[in-house]
């Protein structure tokens, strides 16, 4: 099993050992700004088996500007980096201004399509303005932590990759759990997002990589498969997405 976006750094200490022993092969870490770029790329220089993913989140959009972009860029190039993200727009929060987020979100776009990375997007209270910038976007789109089950046949004919948190497994995500059975096969992934939304088993807990398990199981049991063909599944779709 894998996890797709997790921000290890912000984990409590033994998260990766602990991770390991709970069978993950490969686990993306994120960098949302200046410092945790730092710490992502450098978890993943010193693990054979964590990989690193770069941008600017649009709660830290605020006052971008041209050089933001250019030190996203700057890092992107390491080998380990795997996709530019997470970003995105959110109106839920007013961390940022929103033309702010939009310059930004743009601008990633644009640095993936230069580089011919995937790009990772973090969408709330933000849809329609979401995947009006994506339609314009030629590249491979990963939907984290999806929040957007009224627009499944969207994504699916774009060819979206939608991956699924723990909160997919909330007694009342009955929205999120019906899109994670729609979804077709090749354009489904699992995450934590750890140390947020952990799986109902360990619900107010930190969360943590390993945790994914919890997810991936009750994914699979939505969609009526083994856990061991999901994971054959989502190990399979994220060496293609993340070309690892």
């Amino acid at each position: 099993m894998i996890d797709s976006h997790c921000h290890l750094d912000m984990c409590e200490e033994g998260a990766l050992e602990r991770a390991r022993t709970a069978g993950l092969s490969r686990i993306a870490t994120i960098g949302m700004n200046d410092e945790s770029w730092d710490k992502a790329t450098a978890l993943a220089a010193d693990n054979d088996d964590v990989y690193a993913i770069v941008g600017v989140h649009p709660n830290e959009a605020a006052g971008y500007t041209d050089d933001d972009i250019e030190q996203v860029r700057e890092r992107a190039l390491d080998t380990k980096v795997v996709a530019i993200g997470e970003t995105g727009l959110d109106y839920y929060r007013d961390y940022a201004p929103r033309g702010d987020q939009q310059r930004s979100f743009h601008a990633h776009l644009e640095l993936a399509s230069d580089l011919g990375l995937p790009v990772v997007i973090h969408t709330r209270a933000a849809e329609a303005d979401t995947f009006a910038a994506l339609r314009e976007f030629g590249g491979t789109v990963i939907l984290h932590c999806f929040s957007s089950p009224d627009r499944v046949d969207e994504c699916v004919e774009r060819g979206y990759v939608c991956s699924f948190a723990g909160n997919v497994t909330y007694p009342k995500s009955r929205d999120l759990q019906r899109a994670a059975k729609q979804i077709p096969d090749e354009l489904l992934l699992v995450e934590t997002d750890a140390p947020f939304l952990s799986p109902q088993p360990v619900r107010g807990k930190p969360n943590e990589p390993g945790n994914v398990t919890h997810t991936a199981r009750f994914v699979a049991e939505l969609r009526g498969i083994s856990y061991e063909e999901l994971d054959a599944l989502v190990e399979r779709n994220a060496a293609r997405v993340f070309g690892w």
